[in-house]
């Protein structure tokens, strides 16, 4: 009796379809939320009632994040697919005191190998498309990972505006995010003054995000809040609502140097605060977890989060990142284990 062919995972290629930010006035429609289209975040006027109005129940919140740990997880087929895409969705980072050149040619090889050849082989998945969205790197950096992507859709995200303080001088960020568009970079991650935040300044946050966004151009624009030094889920609310005012096209929840990075409860409350926003301007915002991810098993809490929060559209690399470097290694762990039945070495799987 002939053994049955084994069914082939399948992972849709989405990275050619990565749009660039419209021009200022269209909105063309990219995603859709219950039934409804958005187009591209081109901002709004600052509603000050609408910042003044948030309010968060804390208590609330951390039980419903505790709810996507306490479930069970996807397992075999479907955990194997989620991790595919979890891949697709993640911006590989190296920013790092000791980065070099030849550290980032290094990256950019594993982005767009992600999985070894061997590894897919076992899962069956030989000619699948598998790349990560994006290479994040220092701006000193962006020429040599343009060079090292040429020809694929792999894009270049460049940590941008006085990272990761945000503290220089808001014309020399401006001018560091237009060097770093103009070496090739696709993508611009700013950080705010958290300072204003702090003070209720939310007419200066705003002016400085508009600032950012116009100097990016046609590069997306995605604004670090600096969760972990923000203080109160309130804050990280308001300062979410703010950049998306300005015409941020992601918000992310930090610069990973902060003592406590991306959380769960930081992130649904970012994820509720951009459904409210695409609901009463109909325009689409992306989310950017990152800071402290370590294993495989995270990846699956932050894609449950985005599809009960916001929905499929959420899964895409055009409106989710995940800001990762090892997790990756342990992403490949788990579907090596899936195809073999045996957990390898981590040194099996190095990163650059």
């Amino acid at each position: 009796m002939t053994p049955p062919t084994p069914q082939r995972l399948e992972l849709r290629e989405q990275m050619a379809e990565l749009p660039l930010v419209a021009p200022t006035g269209q909105r063309e429609p990219v995603m859709q939320l219950q039934g409804r289209a958005l187009g591209v975040n081109t901002g709004v006027p600052l509603n000050l009632d609408w910042i003044d109005g948030v309010r968060i129940n804390t208590s609330a919140v951390e039980r419903r994040a505790a709810t996507l740990l306490a479930r069970r997880t996807v397992k075999k087929d479907w955990q194997v697919a989620w991790l595919l895409r979890a891949i697709t969705c993640m911006d590989l980072t190296t920013l790092a005191g000791d980065d070099s050149d030849e550290r980032v040619r290094r990256l950019c090889a594993k982005a767009m190998q992600p999985v070894s050849g061997s590894v897919k082989a076992l899962l069956g998945i030989d000619e699948l498309p598998v790349k990560v969205a994006a290479v994040c790197v220092y701006h000193l950096f962006v020429e040599t990972a343009r060079r090292a992507l040429r020809g694929t859709p792999i894009r270049v995200a460049a940590v941008s505006a006085g990272f990761p303080a945000g503290l220089n001088a808001l014309t020399e960020r401006l001018a560091e995010i237009r060097h770093s568009v103009e070496a090739g970079a696709d993508e611009i991650d700013v950080v705010i003054t958290r300072a204003h935040v702090f003070a209720g300044e939310w007419q200066r946050l705003y002016d400085e995000v508009a600032a950012f966004k116009e100097a990016c151009g046609k590069a997306h624009c995605k604004v670090i809040l600096g969760s972990g030094d923000l203080a109160t889920l309130r804050n990280v609310a308001r300062a979410s609502l703010v950049a998306m005012m300005a015409g941020a096209d992601f918000i992310k929840t930090s610069t990973g140097k902060e003592a406590v990075n991306a959380t769960l409860p930081v992130g649904l409350v970012m994820a509720r605060a951009i459904r409210e926003y695409c609901e009463r301007t109909g325009m689409a915002v992306g989310f950017k977890p990152a800071g402290g991810f370590r294993s495989a098993r995270q990846s699956l809490d932050w894609l449950a989060l985005m599809k009960e929060e916001l929905g499929q559209g959420w899964l895409e690399p055009r409106l989710f990142r995940i800001g990762a470097s090892s997790m990756l290694g342990d992403i490949e762990r788990q579907l090596e284990f899936h195809g073999s039945g045996r957990y390898s070495a981590s040194y099996h799987h190095p990163l650059a």
